[in-house]
């Protein structure tokens, strides 16, 4: 899928004419001349058996073909390979959604290529044909809306399945070709009669013939029922026919050819006039189905673009379900593919937090030993199944058991073998390579699964590229790799006089040419098939030519001791080995990292009893100086681990720390704003208390200087005095507490002075006291003449006296 200028997505379409040469037999393309090393990778990596298998999860022919082309081409960039991932995340969320799944298998594809093919060249579809194109338009409608109800129920849905769900809603889908086939095709194919007047009347002329001819063969049979034996109505190009196993000499007719030289064969003279009629009438048929099939080709025509950019993209969106299938069947992980350190130095990142690992590959299963594990599983619970059904079916039929015994022995077998089946299922390996690993070498024992995990991380780092999800147990980190090359395997080659250790070097020599700083270098066996010493030198110089101008990471397997000194000369170099059970004395296919393997072949030896003067002899022959060489590095990696926990813990106290410290100061900034919050707060109170008792203080006034000028009542004026009294028995404390209590005791003594006035009648609006309930009032309604009030206090109304309220 492209982008054009408008930014929409352009699927691009694999040509799918015809099965490619490679995959014929399940097999990779075979070259006169010795295939590439690219070529060679693929082959020993099975990435063949790898693309038929995710083909097989495609619901069309069109699409295993077209999933194949895709897959086996590895020519993505780096964007591109990321656009494949979107895409199979979609198709994953569209399987998790359960309402838009993409399943193609109801269109026949072939039958739609072919239908375009005949109305491209203006030559009359078939019947088939035509229902296979409505079959196809009526499942892209079908896609659009099932995808709008989702958005209807979701509208996240449509960016969750993008960019699959932009390409489905701009399908097009011409309804009124659907309309027109389906009026003149029936389901099964075949033109009806109501297609058109001349279909019609010829078909009504051929019936009629048809019944003719039959009832003058019934009266000829039953007419010559005594003479001639075995007397039966024929059918021959058409023509209809008597034939008999004796002669035929009471009839008069055309004898014809019986085929197979037995009988006789004669159409009736008086019949011969009716089949001449029926094959025109037939002819008439045939010439106006063609004719209606014409007027249909001729509407496809002037949507045959629209019509091929929807097979297109069917076929395109039935591999991209086919990848999420697959990944969705076996369990895979969408790997976090980022573009590595480029040639400039610089590093192209997915975040902007710096990756600690080149390669993060945790728990990752070799896609191929998982696919064989289900295969063997499916079929012994198949055998255990047919077995048990095929007791069952004996026992029900009543058949006496010979061999009871043997078939109980039997289906016990089979079912040990699922048990040992479910209990062994395939290992997982871990890869975590450090960026500053550029070759990571392993050593082990013999058929401990080194090859195995070379060719897991190679086939995961194919997956990643082309739009897979890798088989991992948790989210893969892996870096996009331009090519990947291997070396794995005996490379004898007789055509070229090539011996193994030629051959290897040859293979290396074509890797060391073609791989760049963005490539994956898988080598099995470094340095193998020749003298132990010159293999170990020359095995050290090539992964340390690796290391410096070579690939973007190397992985190397060797039982060359020297290569595992590599490591404490060069940081770029990292030792990692296969675990072996020596109690069990059979490997793990485990991956210990840090760790080179050590040679257990003496140990073995001697738990299976080899004579201790052999072995004795043997650790003479091995060396002293090897065996401390191996002490000295396991001591050293112990030292290191050891060294790498305390780092690790230090780090962790580091890391909590700096948490503490964090904290602290987010707590502190907390304090400090809550602080200033209240001291804002505080201040704002007293701001507006002073601003009330100020606005009280000067209504307060106005209202004594109003009543200044009447004569006081003589209960006020004693009141006033008393007042008056009191105040200079306090005069001496106002002074000493100074200016601002000074101030407040003149509010108050004010405030009490006005309250022993005459009381002021409050206006509607006023704010007024209600002592009996302790609340603030509003004053809706005033009552001069009768001294009385209607009061509001939230939503209760009050009516009261002017003595019940304190203004």
């Amino acid at each position: 899928m492209n982008l054009c200028g408008c930014g929409r997505p352009i699927f691009v379409i694999l040509s799918v004419a015809s099965t490619p040469e490679r995959f014929k037999n399940g097999g990779i393309l075979k070259h006169s001349q010795k295939p590439s090393v690219l070529h060679q990778t693929l082959r020993v990596l099975e990435w063949d058996k790898l693309c038929n298998s995710v083909s097989s999860f495609a619901s069309t022919s069109l699409g295993r073909e077209s999933t194949r082309d895709q897959l086996w081409s590895l020519n993505q960039t780096y964007e591109e390979s990321l656009r494949l991932l979107d895409e199979t995340n979609a198709a994953l969320e569209m399987h998790k959604h359960g309402g838009c799944v993409m399943d193609f298998s109801s269109i026949d594809v072939v039958l739609v290529k072919s239908a375009i093919q005949h109305a491209r060249r203006m030559s009359p579809v078939d019947g088939n044909e035509a229902l296979a194109i409505v079959a196809m338009l009526q499942l892209a409608e079908t896609l659009q809306l099932n995808l709008k109800a989702a958005i209807k129920e979701d509208a996240d849905w449509y960016k969750r399945f993008m960019p699959i769900s932009e390409v489905i809603m701009e399908l097009v889908v011409n309804r009124s070709l659907v309309k027109s086939i389906q009026q003149v095709v029936d389901e099964n194919g075949s033109v009806k009669d109501s297609a058109s007047s001349a279909l019609k009347q010829s078909r009504d002329q051929v019936r009629t013939l048809e019944r003719k001819l039959f009832q003058l063969m019934d009266s000829l049979v039953r007419k010559n029922a005594n003479e001639t034996s075995s007397l039966e109505v024929s059918n021959v190009d058409g023509r209809w026919c008597l034939r008999s196993e004796s002669s035929l000499t009471n009839l008069k007719g055309l004898l014809l050819s019986s085929g197979s030289g037995v009988g006789s064969l004669l159409e009736p003279l008086s019949a011969v006039p009716l089949n001449d009629e029926l094959q025109q009438a037939r002819a008439l048929v045939a010439k106006a189905e063609a004719d209606v099939l014409l007027k249909l080709t001729e509407k496809m025509q002037m949507d045959l673009e629209d019509i091929e950019n929807l097979l297109d993209n069917i076929i395109q969106l039935d591999v991209i379900n086919a990848r999420a299938t697959y990944g969705l069947s076996f369990g895979g992980t969408c790997p976090d593919l980022f573009l590595a350190e480029n040639k400039n130095g610089t590093s192209v990142e997915s975040g902007s937090v710096k990756r600690e690992w080149t390669l993060y590959l945790p728990k990752a299963y070799h896609p191929l030993l998982v696919q064989q594990h289900r295969q063997n599983l499916q079929k012994a619970r198949k055998d255990v199944h047919f077995a048990v059904s095929e007791l069952r079916r004996k026992k029900l039929q009543g058949e006496k058991f010979n061999v009871k015994e043997e078939t109980d022995i039997n289906i016990s077998s089979l079912e040990m073998q699922v048990n040992r089946l479910e209990q062994s299922p395939p290992v997982p390996v871990d890869f975590f390579i450090a960026q500053r690993t550029r070759v990571l070498v392993i050593t082990g024992p013999n058929t401990g699964g080194k090859t195995i995990c070379l060719k897991t991380v190679g086939l995961a780092a194919l997956m990643a590229r082309s739009g897979l999800y890798v088989l991992a147990s948790e989210p893969v980190r892996i870096p996009w790799f331009d090519s990947v090359f291997a070396d794995i395997g005996d490379e004898q080659s007789l055509s070229q006089s090539l011996s193994t250790f030629s051959g290897h070097l040859k293979q290396i020599s074509d890797i060391k040419a073609q791989s760049t700083n963005q490539s994956l270098v898988l080598l099995d066996e470094v340095g193998a098939g020749t003298n132990p010493l010159e293999g170990a030198a020359l095995g050290m110089s090539l992964l340390e030519s690796f290391a410096e101008t070579g690939a973007l990471l190397t992985i190397a397997t060797t039982h060359h001791s020297e290569l595992k000194t590599l490591k404490y000369s060069n940081n770029a170099f990292e030792n990692a080995c296969m675990e072996f059970d020596e109690v069990n004395l059979k490997p793990t296919y485990k991956i210990l990292w840090g760790i080179p393997g050590r040679s257990n072949a003496i140990n073995i030896a001697k738990r299976l009893g080899l004579p201790e003067k052999v072995l004795d002899k043997a650790r003479k022959q091995y060396g002293v100086a090897s065996a401390e060489i191996n002490e000295v590095i396991i001591d050293m990696e112990r030292f290191k681990q050891q060294f790498q926990e305390h780092v690790n813990e230090s780090q962790h106290y580091l890391m909590l720390s700096r948490n503490l410290y964090e904290k602290m100061l987010k707590t502190k900034r907390t304090l400090m704003e809550h602080g200033t919050n209240q001291r804002y707060r505080k201040m704002t109170e007293v701001s507006e208390a002073a601003a009330i008792a100020r606005s009280l203080l000067h209504k307060k006034v106005r209202q004594l200087r109003s009543s200044g000028t009447r004569p006081s009542p003589p209960f006020a004026a004693d009141k006033s005095q008393h007042e008056s009294e009191s105040s200079n028995q306090h005069r001496e404390e106002d002074v000493k507490e100074g200016p601002s209590t000074s101030v407040s005791k003149h509010s108050v003594k004010v405030a009490r002075q006005s309250t022993s006035g005459k009381r002021r009648v409050p206006e509607v609006g006023d704010m007024v006291h209600v002592p009996s309930i302790g609340k603030k009032a509003t004053v809706i309604k005033v009552e001069s003449s009768k001294e009385q009030l209607l009061v509001q206090v939230g939503n209760m109304k009050m009516k009261l006296k002017l003595t019940d309220i304190e203004t």
